[in-house]
């Protein structure tokens, strides 16, 4: 694996060369020409509902998650029966639903809204806006591209 200064430089020249050829990030890892994001990953970053259909598919429904069986043909059976293909689910409590709120917002260049972060979370943040890695503009958090060089540091630091 490259050390952490080589996949910096190799992130910033990828940005750099997206951002030449009209391209913007909009997320973390994703670049697109304006108008032209993925809708069904934005889908997935702001937690709207998404439905999975076949084998080892993921849901998403309100606050529920469920994942259908894995294997091909257990889940042809199931459905040839007349029984749901689902292997499992869980509830997100509150408190998880807002921590991946945050770990997704922070994400996306439309930014973190400043009204989900705790007092003690804002303090964490602040020293980070000085230093570059990040801007408050409509209210929101904005990782630069600095800043998404650190992005899982400044998830922790948002999620006290």
């Amino acid at each position: 694996m490259p050390n952490d200064d080589l996949m910096a430089d190799m992130y910033l020249l990828v940005d750099q060369m997206c951002n030449d050829a009209g391209l913007n990030w909009y997320e973390l890892s994703n670049w697109a020409k304006p108008g032209k994001e993925c809708l069904h990953n934005i889908a997935y970053w702001k937690s709207a509902n998404w439905w999975g259909l076949g084998p080892g598919a993921h849901s998403h429904v309100d606050r529920k998650r469920f994942w259908n069986v894995k294997h091909p043909t257990a889940y042809k059976q199931k459905l040839f029966a007349g029984e749901s293909p689902i292997a499992d689910s869980e509830e997100l409590t509150a408190e998880q639903l807002r921590d991946e709120s945050i770990m997704l917002a922070i994400r996306m260049r439309t930014g973190l809204a400043l009204s989900l972060l705790s007092d003690t979370a804002k303090d964490n943040l602040a020293g980070y806006k000085s230093s570059g890695h990040l801007e408050i503009i409509n209210d929101a958090i904005q990782l630069t591209a600095q800043g998404r060089l650190i992005a899982d540091r400044l998830v922790r630091e948002a999620l006290a």
